[in-house]
């Protein structure tokens, strides 16, 4: 039987892999165009909903438990005009996902109850609970792109078979 050091070690792992490939199944049949749309007057689009979510995982997971250096800009985050390329978003959207899941099998019991800080993070003191917030803030916006991928998509066969 598994300790529960591991157990959390593999829980959350699997479940930053499921947020992942969730992501993926309502971002990769967009286009380029459809990825920074936003179709409504409040909000995100697509885009800037993943350069959020794979700033925030590098900031409170990468730079202040994996000591990645990663400084972020998280503003840009939701101002980006350049619209970068779709897959190159992506791309590191995925390799923050295995920073996370690879830091996550690094932890031992005493790690996950280390204490943490961040900026505009007082909840979570210790590093389990960055973990949690984290897990929980980034499929917060995996409904708000399936939210925004039915409506960019209404009408198509993408809609329809994925309602």
């Amino acid at each position: 039987m598994a300790d529960l050091s591991s157990t959390i070690s593999s829980d959350l792992a699997a479940y930053y892999e499921y947020i992942a490939a969730h992501t993926h199944e309502w971002v990769d049949p967009l286009t380029h165009e459809q990825f920074w749309h936003n179709p409504f007057g409040f909000g995100n689009s697509a885009g800037h909903l993943i350069l959020h979510m794979t700033g925030n995982l590098n900031y409170y997971i990468g730079a202040r438990i994996a000591e990645t250096g990663y400084i972020r800009s998280r503003d840009r985050e939701f101002t980006e005009t350049e619209k970068p390329d779709k897959a190159k978003i992506m791309n590191a959207f995925d390799e923050t996902i295995a920073m996370v899941v690879a830091t996550i099998r690094k932890q031992n019991s005493q790690d996950w109850m280390a204490l943490y800080s961040a900026e505009r993070e007082p909840e979570a003191e210790e590093r389990f609970m960055i973990f949690l917030r984290c897990a929980g803030h980034a499929y917060h916006h995996v409904g708000q792109l399936i939210f925004l991928s039915k409506e960019l998509t209404r009408g198509s066969k993408l809609s329809s078979a994925s309602s």
